[in-house]
């Protein structure tokens, strides 16, 4: 696959930018979402305008991409939609490129602009808090966890103690490997969800996916970014997932956890200890499996989301090209399948975005150069297919505002 990425860098990347400078779309904050998404066949950022009325996305002119200085991977955009920050791997066809996190800043016209990279050793995925405060990587083969505080213009501070080793698993398969990551909000949703109205906590926990171990850590956070253990038991380290777990959300109401099994087939449901009612032995933000889990799911199950008012699960069938819908029991985090669900993606499906106000879903295919897009019924969580916006070659990630 490193091969095809060569070729295709060095045979697209002309082409890529005459696509880019042929297509443009205006952009207004107030009328319009904003979809942001890197491509690694030209090694670019691509911006689209959302039209709130109708869905319709079209491309914005971004100038020369903006480029990354490397390969990019998986996007996330800050609570505030103001900055980008995509994972980068270095590549030999990209003189002067590297291996750590970019971050763009989003302009009011939609474009980006290049900030910084930040150096990290082998990042495969992130998460940023919902203050926007800290944003954590999952460091794959390194077996690590770094954290970073952000501090004005995006600027990333690595904080005391990052990165953080994860823990061998007592019995467990082999090296810690990160894979997928989630964080407690420390924000609800304004409005529309059970914990609307109510205090957020204000301590965050992170929940860190071992692909290796099948098991999911659970961190608490300190003010400052540092990660503190908190064990599964006196005899293990993390709670027991299914096999090979390659994603994992936190519900925005910080009820529920909910992680995708790729070997497994399901999607594993933990309820959060963090009151002494819900039968747990203490509120220190341990998991608990939540009855009837783990929940079956369609073919090598991966990226995972919640919607904005923690009423809905979608995970992203990679093995099949499709995404499952589930609503999320109130009472027990338990899930049931929503109806005619899964609906179909692009082939090469690899991540997922849910619009802050719970009307889109956004999927990007690497394998189709495209992103499907889903119009979201918010009463039942059904699914209405829209016609996949074309991207440039290889979108590796999908973040939207």
């Amino acid at each position: 696959m490193r091969t095809r990425f060569t070729w295709a860098v060095a045979m697209l990347a002309v082409v890529g930018i005459g696509f880019l400078l042929a297509c443009s779309t205006k952009f207004s904050t107030s009328s319009n979402g904003l979809v942001i998404v890197p491509t690694q066949g030209s090694a670019v950022m691509q911006t689209f305008s959302l039209n709130l009325g109708n869905g319709h996305v079209s491309q914005i002119n971004n100038t020369a991409g903006p480029p990354t200085p490397g390969l990019p991977g998986a996007v996330v955009l800050d609570p505030a939609g103001a900055f980008a920050y995509v994972i980068v791997n270095q590549n030999a066809t990209l003189p002067g490129s590297a291996t750590g996190i970019t971050s763009f800043k989003v302009g009011t016209d939609g474009k980006l602009s290049f900030v910084a990279t930040t150096p990290v050793t082998n990042p495969v995925a992130m998460t940023m808090d919902s203050a926007g405060k800290l944003l954590f990587v999952a460091n794959g083969l390194a077996g690590t966890v770094s954290v970073f505080s952000v501090g004005a213009n995006a600027a990333l501070s690595e904080v005391t103690g990052s990165p953080f080793t994860l823990p061998a698993e007592p019995g467990g398969g082999g090296s810690p490997t990160p894979v997928a990551l989630a964080v407690t909000p420390t924000v609800f949703p304004i409005q529309f969800a059970a914990c609307s109205g109510g205090t957020a906590p204000t301590t965050e926990n992170l929940y860190v996916a071992d692909s290796v171990n099948n098991v999911v850590l659970n961190y608490l956070v300190s003010s400052a970014g540092g990660l503190t253990l908190v064990p599964a038991s006196a005899t293990a380290m993390g709670v027991v997932t299914g096999t090979l777990p390659s994603g994992v959300t936190v519900d925005p109401c910080g009820q529920f956890v909910y992680v995708a099994n790729a070997t497994s087939n399901s999607v594993s449901a933990y309820t959060i200890c963090n009151k002494t009612s819900q039968n747990c032995t203490q509120p220190d933000y341990s998991l608990q499996p939540v009855s009837g889990s783990p929940f079956p799911a369609g073919d090598v199950p991966g990226p995972i989301a919640v919607d904005p008012f923690a009423k809905f699960v979608y995970v992203v069938d990679t093995g099949s090209s499709q995404l499952s819908g589930f609503r999320i029991s109130p009472s027990d985090g338990s899930l049931t399948a929503i109806a005619n669900t899964p609906v179909a993606t692009n082939s090469g499906a690899n991540s997922i975005a849910i619009r802050s106000d719970g009307s889109w879903i956004f999927v990007a295919n690497f394998n189709s150069a495209n992103v499907s897009q889903y119009a979201i019924t918010q009463a039942t969580g059904q699914l209405t297919p829209q016609t996949p916006f074309i991207t440039l070659n290889y979108p590796s990630g999908v973040a939207v505002k």
